[in-house]
């Protein structure tokens, strides 16, 4: 009969600091000071009620009844470590974790969410420091006895990647109470996702990979499906975090079907807007050309012709290490291989007893993972062989013990067996063509499905069409109606989430559910056998596209911020839609998605791929069938290369569809078609573009169209257009007064954006006639609108802006410092018509420095983040603005 307590104790986790170098200084003395250290641990705490559970090198795991008690027993060990004669180059430090909850007791061994939690508490601290989790502080917090008290060390991600946890030091009297920064997620910067579950087993892979790591600068976990690559690759990356101080990353590659959207997905991830021409591969070389930085590539087997992105970031970037998950080694020079095994099981033919059974990984998921979904389960001597049978029945797969552990609300592990037993004897005369473990883990998904009831079922097939997840009222939309999933659909959703099929999806506004790659393609399978594929695809592009086509009026004003996130967060989505259409030659849903995604494309940096897809839509066929559709497909072309400061094709697309918009009769189409049309000819000043567009007299053809129809924002953007064209023309008064019209209207209807650029070419009239004080206020308010709606084609140009305002203030290192992070960020952003402009005007970006000078202060620029150089920027302008306003005396 077991003697450790049981319901809610405390769990002390401790280690000696740099034990690794102590054995290389010390030799063959640390046998005897090891010795030493156990000694005082041992004494120290039994004396204050501690239970030794293991001890493993130089790291104890004890747990107390009392969590007063796990204080006091860790402040003793600290007060005999520091009071004990060590050798000079061999001072023991111990850092100790102390976390309060619940566990399952198995045998002598503790196990769930609350056991991780105390020994990543520990691992967070340095030697000589004690620190406690939330819950232990509560319960100790007025109690502690005269010596001890808590200092608060604020919210903090621990590196098993649960949500933020609040720590606390306990400090003791006589002892140092200043300390580094705890060793937590937050002290690198990273993207690692938050998971809701503990990470159970791996200890050795994860040393091994770790180690790999270092020698290789390309590591590829590898194995099928379910094998918990993903899980792996966060926990390595936590693990390595400290050695990676640029940056440690996570690039999900699941939805990415496209192997050249591979340099895309990582340059988001890493938060690098890709706009204009630019392409991806450039900015992400310069972006990790100098740094430390890990990225951690997950499900890259579709993706493998892909694979030389790897080596070409390598290649430009020394201090770069990339961490792939993939079904399929890469195959590039320089990769080493890491196949990731299955859990490690006991041998059913020999079971060992019921404490020695729990320490096998698979054993301990199963566990874990049952008691979460129901908290009463137990491990016991009889239900013991079923757990390890069910185990080696999945091959020791973590998704399909998980999708196991779920059904534990309705069976017990023996019957969970035989069910298991009968699915896999029905599989292995199925799909033989398939790796037998892969075969596992589909008969696992397949038996799961068959427990399902016809609208759950219904319900997981039609979920399918959905890329990287839906909200509640998208899938309510879709895969409704609610008689044909028989019920309500949040509690089929909740269902599903609930055996493992579906995942709800954390820390967001509104409820969010993700389908499991693997899972999505079983049940996509399902959607093509149930007959009905087609129609539920098309709800689904039907859906998206009235989604974008409702955010259009909202893209401009007060709320462009809110709707172009709504569509950054449904982006795959859009991609799955428009990849549909195109793929069953639907060219008028093409044509309409393009057409109303191009300016979301646009302002959040994803120009390039914009391009690429309208490109492949207007070459469809049945393309030229619908000229309202064709119409909106030219006018996304035409507007993403100009942006791409690509003129000569901008202006072949505009034209178009201002000769197809002529016949249509339609004078709103048309006021908007000769306003695009003239944009190209406006800013292009060749000669050979002003003859073919004509863009003045298009412009003043479009202005009393927009008028007759009450448009004042078409009014607005007009009147900003022929200023635009009076200011390249130089004539600044005329230039004035359009834009100043512009402006008043543009504020009357809170057309933010076009108010914005009108702002932006004011300012620019404004330092050619001198007036510099004008050009402060007009960029500076422009600047916040952008910033406002994270648009950064807008607070690049701006930042350029207001680095010529600088110079002329007569700061002429800082203003070259914020021409060059212009310049810097306009080539990362892609943003081409910020960099035709400036080639324009003839400005380097150095004036007013020597040499030597200026080519400092450039260095310096070309290191500065965007928002570090627009602070910069913003706080020089407004201090020399308000100097210059402040009267004298």
């Amino acid at each position: 009969m077991s003697t450790l307590p049981t319901g809610t104790v405390t769990f002390f986790f401790s280690d000696i600091e740099g034990s690794t170098r102590l054995i290389q200084q010390l030799g063959e003395r640390y046998p005897d000071v090891l010795l030493a250290h156990h000694t005082i641990q041992r004494e120290a705490l039994a004396a204050n009620g501690g239970h030794e559970l293991r001890t493993e090198g130089d790291s104890f795991f004890i747990v107390f009844e009392s969590a007063l008690e796990a204080c006091a027993g860790a402040a003793a060990v600290q007060k005999l470590l520091a009071q004990r004669a060590w050798p000079e180059d061999g001072q023991i430090r111990v850092r100790i974790g102390l976390h309060t909850g619940e566990a399952t007791l198995v045998g002598n061994e503790y196990l769930g969410l609350d056991v991780h939690r105390a020994a990543r508490v520990a691992s967070a601290g340095h030697g000589g420091q004690v620190l406690v989790s939330e819950t232990t502080r509560a319960l100790v917090e007025r109690a502690l006895p005269p010596g001890l008290t808590l200092r608060d060390l604020g919210m903090h991600r621990l590196k098993d990647l649960a949500r933020p946890e609040r720590l606390f030091q306990l400090t003791v009297e006589g002892l140092p109470a200043d300390f580094a920064p705890l060793k937590t997620l937050e002290a690198t910067p990273n993207n690692l996702p938050t998971q809701l579950t503990s990470f159970i087993g791996r200890d050795d892979q994860v040393r091994e990979a770790t180690q790999l790591l270092t020698r290789s600068r390309l590591l590829t976990l590898t194995g099928p499906g379910g094998t918990g690559k993903t899980r792996l690759s966060l926990q390595i990356a936590a693990d390595v975090m400290d050695s990676f101080p640029d940056g440690v990353y996570f690039v999900p590659l699941a939805s990415v079907q496209d192997p050249e959207l591979v340099p895309s997905a990582i340059a988001q991830a890493l938060a690098i807007s890709i706009t204009g021409s630019r392409r991806p591969i450039e900015a992400l070389l310069d972006h990790l050309r100098d740094k430390r930085t890990l990225l951690v590539l997950d499900n890259f087997e579709q993706l493998l012709p892909a694979a030389t992105v790897t080596t070409e970031l390598l290649e430009a970037s020394p201090g770069l290490r990339v961490l792939v998950s993939s079904r399929a080694v890469l195959r590039i020079y320089g990769e080493q291989e890491f196949p990731v095994p299955p859990l490690a099981l006991p041998d059913l033919k020999a079971l060992p007893d019921l404490a020695t059974l729990s320490q096998f990984e698979a054993v301990r998921l199963f566990i874990e993972r049952a008691v979460a979904v129901k908290p009463d389960f137990q491990a016991t001597n009889e239900n013991a062989p079923a757990i390890a049978g069910i185990g080696e029945r999945v091959d020791g797969l973590p998704l399909a013990i998980e999708l196991a552990a779920a059904r534990v609300k309705l069976f017990s592990p023996q019957a969970l067996l035989v069910r298991l037993e009968k699915s896999l004897s029905a599989l292995g005369s199925g799909a033989r063509d398939l790796p037998g473990r892969q075969q596992t883990l589909r008969g696992a998904i397949q038996w799961s499905y068959d427990l399902l009831n016809q609208g759950e079922r219904r319900l997981l097939a039609r979920f399918s069409v959905f890329a990287r997840g839906a909200s509640l009222e998208h899938v309510e939309a879709v895969c409704g109606p609610v008689d044909d999933i028989g019920g309500d659909i949040v509690d089929a959703l909740d269902q599903l989430a609930d055996q493992s099929l579906l995942r709800r999806l954390p820390d967001l506004a509104e409820p969010r559910f993700l389908m499991l790659q693997t899972i999505r393609e079983f049940a996509a399978e399902r959607l093509e056998e149930s007959g009905e594929a087609e129609a539920i695809r098309g709800r689904h592009a039907r859906l998206f596209l009235n989604l974008v086509e409702q955010a259009q009026p909202h893209l401009f004003g007060a709320q462009r911020k809110e709707w172009l996130d709504r569509l950054e967060i449904e982006q795959d989505n859009f991609r799955a839609a428009l990849d549909w259409a195109v793929g069953r030659g639907d060219a008028r849903t093409a044509l309409r998605l393009g057409g109303f995604l191009w300016r979301f494309w646009q302002m959040r940096g994803h120009i390039e791929e914009g391009r690429a897809r309208m490109a492949r839509v207007l070459a469809m066929p049945n393309s030229r069938d619908s000229v309202p559709e064709r119409i909106l497909g030219l006018e996304a072309a035409g507007g993403l290369a100009y942006w791409q400061a690509d003129m000569p094709p901008a202006q072949v697309f505009y034209d178009e569809c201002l000769e197809l918009t002529r016949g249509l009769g339609d004078k709103r189409a048309l006021a908007n078609a000769l306003y695009n049309a003239a944009f190209p000819g406006v800013v292009d000043r060749s000669e050979a573009a002003r003859q073919m567009s004509k863009p003045r007299q298009l412009l003043y053809e479009a202005l009393p169209l927009f008028k007759e129809l009450g448009d004042q924002s078409g009014v607005a953007r007009t009147l900003w257009a022929l200023g635009n064209g009076s200011y390249f023309e130089g004539e600044y008064k005329s230039a004035r007064t359009f834009l100043e019209e512009s402006q008043a209207i543009s504020r009357a209807v809170d057309d933010r954006f076009g108010l914005g650029w009108a702002l932006h070419t004011h300012g620019l009239v404004s330092l050619k006639v001198s007036d510099i004080e004008t050009a402060r206020k007009d960029f500076l308010e422009a600047v916040r609108l952008f910033v406002e709606a994270n648009d950064v084609s807008g607070m690049v140009l701006q930042l350029d802006n207001l680095s010529q305002v600088i110079r002329v203030d007569g700061n002429p290192r800082l203003a070259t410092r914020l021409a060059s992070a212009a310049k810097a960020h306009q080539q990362s952003s892609g943003t081409s018509l910020g960099q035709l402009l400036s080639r324009q005007e003839g400005r380097t970006g150095r004036e007013g420095l020597s040499d030597s000078e200026g080519g400092k202060a450039w260095a310096e620029g070309q290191r500065l983040t965007l928002d570090q150089a627009l602070a910069e920027a913003v706080a020089a302008a407004k201090n020399a603005g308000f100097r210059t306003a402040k009267p004298d005396g």
